[in-house]
């Protein structure tokens, strides 16, 4: 046989549940968006086209809902060490299974006092606006004896409106950016963090304060640092995390640097006194590092752009 078969795997991708859960008249959402990849014994359905060990991706699609109901969603992490483990303990010819989540955040509507004793209510809790802020996301592996839970989040746009500057670079021919002593520093994270909990004899985290808590953590090292490269405030906002949370051993950061150029106003008689800028969208620089705590050896793929 002149070819052989590679990595494989197989499951149903995007399958968008809503859990909601009503606490008398107060209602709490999860919305999830939950990929499911299963991988093992499946060298005969790719040479013979036998489905003997093939679980339908459509069983993949309800166990996700039906599990929804079953176990509830404490958090996305949660929810997808319930997945695995099942579909791993539950299926002979499955030997891993890697679980994708996309989470998406909602907020309570506020109402007025007038609505509110329209209706007969002291306070309505069941109405809630989509967040426009960032997607939350966790990757969660196991193949029957270790786990890996990688979280973390995407498309959350930060601004520093001072304290940043850039200047002192290596210059040549080419060069025409004139050093900066005060810039906008501005960026849309994407970070991705690994948790050292890979048994179910450790202890397990609590993934909905984890995740609050490293996004303080980022927040307040983006906010706090004075920055003279988007290098130094990536690497602080990591070493935040980092050093607060014994959980995270890992953390990879991609950060496109959202130029703001001043614009010259200077033919319409007027002086630009850092006031009024051009937000180019492209080209941008791209900022990626990892952060790590000392003595562990990195896991997070350099390219995050599927995980």
């Amino acid at each position: 046989m002149p070819t052989i078969l590679g990595q494989n795997q197989y499951g149903k991708a995007e399958n968008r549940v809503v859990k909601i859960t009503r606490d008398g008249d107060t209602h709490h959402i999860k919305d999830l968006n939950v990929s499911v990849a299963l991988s093992g014994d499946m060298d005969d359905v790719h040479y013979s086209g036998s489905n003997a060990n093939v679980l339908p991706t459509d069983t993949t699609k309800n166990t996700v809902f039906a599990f929804a109901k079953e176990h509830g969603i404490e958090s996305a992490e949660q929810f997808g060490i319930h997945l695995a483990r099942h579909f791993v303990s539950s299926q002979e010819p499955i030997h891993r299974a890697r679980i994708r989540i996309e989470e998406y955040a909602w907020e309570r509507i506020a109402t007025s006092d007038g609505n509110s004793r329209f209706i007969g209510a002291d306070e309505v809790k069941h109405s809630f606006a989509r967040k426009g802020q960032e997607t939350r996301v966790s990757q969660i592996t196991y193949d029957g004896e270790n786990w890996e839970v990688i979280s973390g989040l995407k498309d959350l746009t930060v601004m520093n409106s001072t304290n940043s500057e850039f200047w002192g670079y290596v210059k040549d021919k080419y060069t025409t950016l004139k050093e900066a002593y005060d810039r906008i520093l501005a960026t849309d994270v994407s970070a991705r963090w690994r948790y050292n909990w890979t048994s179910e004899e450790q202890r397990m985290p609590n993934w909905e304060k984890s995740y609050e808590q490293a996004r303080k953590h980022m927040l307040q090292a983006f906010a706090e640092t004075y920055s003279l490269s988007l290098q130094q405030t990536l690497y602080q906002m990591g070493s935040r995390i980092i050093n607060s949370r014994s959980e995270i051993d890992e953390i990879r950061f991609s950060l496109p640097n959202n130029h703001h150029f001043l614009v010259d106003l200077e033919p319409f008689g007027l002086k630009n006194d850092n006031e009024v800028y051009f937000a180019a969208d492209r080209p941008y620089g791209l900022i990626e590092a990892t952060v790590l705590r000392d003595g562990v050896e990195p896991k997070i793929p350099v390219d995050m752009t599927n995980l």
